[in-house]
C-alpha cells in the first residue's frame, strides 16, 4: 500500500531552507509546542477547519457552511442540533461563522468546500506520495539548474517518517537533492532510517537550559541534545543548526557561549553553517483561525536594537571558530 501523509502546505520556489531553489513540503503534527511558532496548525496532526470570520458573507445571505454540515440536526422543537441534541458545531455571531467546535467537529470538511469566500480553511489534507512526487516533478527543471531540490518540514516530519522516506527514496532515485528539517524532538531510530536518504539535514538549537526549553516548548531539550551528538559521529553528514533567537527567552550571552560550547565539544564543530533567525511576529491570523490563543502577542522590542543584538551574537560564534551568518543564508 503506498505511504500517504498529512500536508499543510506547499510552497514553491521558496529559498529558505537549503540550498537554490527548492519545494517545500509541510507536514502536520509537532511534539513541541513552541510559543513562538508561526505555524500552530502545524501543532496536531489532525486536519481541521480554521475560521476567518472576516471573509464570511454570512449565514443569512449564505449559509452553505451551516448546511453541509452532517453533525447539524434538527431537534424535536425546530432548533438546530448536533447527533446527540447538542448545538451544531458551528458557531454564528450576528450571522457571522466566528468559531467551530473543534470537540463536535468530525473534520470531513464539508464546510470548508463548500464555503464561496474562503472563510472556512482546510489546515491539512491526506496526501500519497505519488501525489506529493507530481508537485516536487512540476519544479525540477529549477532544481537542476540552481542546485536545488525538496524540503521536507513541518510540524515535525520525523512524526511521519515512512511517508519522508517513500517520498525521499523516490527523490533519490529521480536525481532530486532531498533535505529535512527537524526539531530531533524523536527517537533515533527514526533520524537512523532517514540518514540514507537526506542530503541535509536543518535542525534548532532552541536553547541550552533545559528546564526554561520545558517551559517555553512543552519539553526538555536532552533528547535533541543527544540527537545532535550522534549526528554529529556519522561520516559525511551535512547539518545546517539553527537558534531561532527569542527575545526574553533565549537572546542572553550566557545561552550563546553554553551553545558555542556544545557545538564545538559535544558536536565536534561538525556544523555546516549556523544561522541565527530574528524573532518575527507571525502567524497571528492562524492562531485567531483556530481559536488558539497568541502567547506572543505581549513582546514589544525594538527591532533595530534586536537585530544589532544578532549580529554582535554572530560575530560571537565565528570569533570562536564557527561559521555563523543571520538569517537563511548559508554564505555571504
Amino acid at each position: 500500500m503506498e505511504q500517504t501523509g498529512i500536508v499543510f502546505n506547499i510552497q514553491h520556489f521558496t529559498i529558505h531552507d537549503g540550498p537554490g531553489i527548492r519545494t517545500e513540503l509541510f507536514l502536520k503534527g509537532c511534539p513541541l509546542h513552541c510559543r513562538w511558532c508561526s505555524n500552530p496548525e502545524s501543532l496536531t496532526r489532525r486536519i481541521l477547519p480554521g475560521v476567518y470570520k472576516k471573509k464570511c458573507i454570512g449565514k443569512k445571505s449564505c449559509g452553505l457552511c451551516d448546511s453541509v454540515c452532517p453533525e447539524k440536526k434538527a431537534g424535536p422543537s425546530g432548533e438546530e442540533t448536533g447527533p446527540s441534541g447538542e448545538m451544531s458545531p458551528l458557531r454564528f455571531y450576528r450571522n457571522k461563522l466566528v468559531s467551530i467546535d473543534y470537540d463536535r467537529c468530525t473534520s470531513c470538511m464539508a464546510c470548508a468546500e463548500s464555503c464561496p469566500s474562503e472563510a472556512i480553511k482546510a489546515w491539512g489534507r491526506q496526501m500519497s506520495a505519488e501525489e506529493a512526487m507530481q508537485e516536487i516533478r512540476r519544479d525540477k527543471g529549477y532544481y537542476e539548474r540552481s542546485g536545488g531540490g525538496v524540503t521536507i518540514s513541518g510540524g515535525e516530519p520525523l512524526l511521519q517518517t515512512d511517508f519522508v522516506a517513500e517520498v525521499f527514496r523516490r527523490c533519490r532515485e529521480e536525481g532530486i537533492d532531498t533535505c529535512c528539517e527537524s526539531c530531533l524532538y524523536t527517537d533515533w531510530n527514526q533520524i537512523e532510517r532517514l540518514l540514507p536518504l537526506t542530503d541535509l539535514w536543518i535542525a534548532d538549537l532552541k536553547m541550552m537550559d533545559p528546564e526554561k526549553h520545558r517551559e517555553c516548548t512543552g519539553a526538555d531539550n536532552r533528547r535533541i541534545l543527544e540527537n545532535l551528538k550522534r549526528m554529529s559521529d556519522v561520516p559525511g553528514l551535512e547539518l545546517i543548526l539553527r537558534i531561532p533567537v527569542i527575545p526574553g527567552v533565549n537572546d542572553t550571552q550566557e545561552n550563546m557561549k553554553q551553545s558555542a560550547d556544545f557545538i564545538l565539544t559535544e558536536m565536534k564543530g561538525k556544523v555546516r553553517t549556523l544561522q541565527l533567525l530574528s524573532f518575527m511576529r507571525l502567524g497571528e491570523e492562524k492562531y485567531a483561525s483556530l481559536g488558539m490563543p497568541y502567547e506572543m502577542r505581549s513582546v514589544r522590542f525594538r527591532r533595530d536594537y534586536f537585530q544589532r543584538k544578532i549580529e554582535r551574537f554572530a560575530e560571537y560564534f565565528n570569533s570562536r571558530g564557527i561559521h555563523a551568518l543571520v538569517g537563511t543564508r548559508e554564505k555571504e
